[in-house]
């Protein structure tokens, strides 16, 4: 006879199956268990020391979970009865589509009631012959008229089942804080008993928000570690551990898990790294009256170079572009030469500007004699003062170009008074 592991029910029981042909994973089979006839999934055939492994699974409820003591055990042993039609399975999930709506309506006829208990889930048994409720409460409860409302609701046999917290999100399902489905609500077969011990002993922050789960228990995975840390830690001191001295005590701040080492708070050099292997010299150097020098720390050099890591063709990327920015940097500064040159062939020369710029009627002068006498200068009466004064240079541009002018009047110097020495003088002019 071949035995083979199952799943059955909301909150994934276990089940042995005895079958002598072979049945393969994923099968869904018609079996019966102590609660009657249901359907369950092979998981997969299971030797005999596979089978004393599951046997010795414990309940939930020696673990102080608050689970009823009535709860079925982790492993029971399920009677093979026929493998399930498609019509078997196209009813059962036409029986979880029902559930939604029987769950809500079981909540409203909770509510007159006013008991402290919390409604999780609900599952029909195969052809409807049972309903199972699922509520967690954090203390018993008299659920005898509740029961007999559902009974006359539902027409059917009704059994109210307490689970604890944990199972609770064993049949809701969720996510973790790591990002993952929960361990409970797919793959972990049992709950293990976690303590905050072994929260402390992977120097982990005792903040209940970061180490529970959406429980509020513990996280399961607080227990993945448990033994790898337990071993890390042989031979470290406590910390917190005095070491008496003739200059004061010198007190072991903490631990270094990653790097094997000790933090020790020694009175007036303040905090020393010390490994773990040489934590028995410092204690005799110390204890003796000594003082402890801290050795340097050699930085050894990586054997890898860049040639060995990147190949030459990445290495020489950054001179090839620099040498093609370059070449394309001068030949546009070479075209710009040249169209600089053919403007100035047309124009006169740098100079000849900035002599304009100082000389103004000289160059009105010959600009006049270049154009073979067609303009004359005409001379025009000062009305003002103001208008006699020589115009102000302009800076020039960088390059060599002209700015160009503005287009808003400047702002004059008032009029002299009349009277004054200054319009006096004007007036002798005109």
């Amino acid at each position: 006879m071949n035995k083979y592991l199952a799943i059955y029910g909301k909150p994934r029981y276990l089940g042995l199956v005895e079958y002598d042909g072979e049945i393969k994973k994923g099968s869904t089979l018609i079996v019966e268990s102590v609660r009657g006839e249901e359907l369950a999934v092979a998981v997969g055939e299971i030797n005999a020391e596979q089978e004393a492994a599951y046997r010795l699974l414990r309940n939930a409820s020696e673990h102080g979970d608050g689970m009823a003591k009535n709860s079925e055990p982790v492993v029971t042993d399920l009677t093979f009865m026929a493998f399930a039609s498609d019509d078997d399975i196209e009813t059962a999930e036409s029986y979880r589509a029902e559930e939604d709506r029987i769950l809500k309506e079981a909540k409203e006829l909770l509510t007159p009631h006013n008991l402290e208990m919390k409604l999780i889930d609900v599952e029909f048994l195969r052809a409807k012959r049972k309903l199972f409720f699922y509520f967690s409460s954090e203390q018993r409860v008299d659920f005898r008229a509740y029961v007999r409302d559902l009974a006359r609701e539902f027409k059917t046999r009704i059994e109210l089942r307490q689970v604890g917290v944990r199972d609770e999100a064993k049949i809701i399902r969720g996510v973790g804080p790591c990002g993952q489905p929960c361990c409970c609500s797919y793959w972990l077969n049992q709950f293990a008993p976690i303590c905050i011990k072994m929260v402390k002993e992977q120097n982990l922050a005792l903040n209940p928000a970061k180490i529970s789960g959406i429980c509020g228990r513990l996280m399961c995975c607080m227990c993945y570690e448990h033994e790898a840390y337990h071993e890390a830690w042989e031979g470290f001191p406590n910390p917190g551990t005095k070491i008496k001295t003739p200059n004061g005590n010198v007190i072991v701040a903490g631990i270094d898990l990653p790097t094997k080492s000790l933090r020790c708070f020694i009175v007036g050099k303040g905090e020393v790294k010390i490994p773990k292997d040489k934590f028995a010299e410092f204690k005799d150097v110390v204890t003796s009256g000594g003082e402890w020098v801290v050795p340097e720390e050699e930085i050894e050099e990586p054997d890898l170079k860049i040639q060995d890591i990147f190949p030459k063709c990445m290495q020489c990327a950054g001179h090839h572009e620099r040498a093609a920015a370059e070449q394309k940097r001068e030949e546009n500064a070479g075209k710009r030469r040249s169209e600089d040159g053919e403007t100035n062939a047309e124009q006169r020369p740098r100079g000849n500007k900035k002599r304009k710029k100082h000389h103004p009627k000289h160059e009105n002068q010959t600009a006049g004699e270049g154009q073979d006498g067609l303009r004359e200068e005409t001379p025009q009466k000062v009305k003002n003062a103001s208008d006699n004064r020589p115009p102000k240079e302009e800076k020039a541009a960088p390059g060599g170009e002209e700015r160009p002018k503005r287009h808003f009047q400047r702002r004059r110097r008032p009029n002299a008074k009349k009277g004054g020495d200054n319009a006096a003088a004007a007036k002798a002019e005109v």
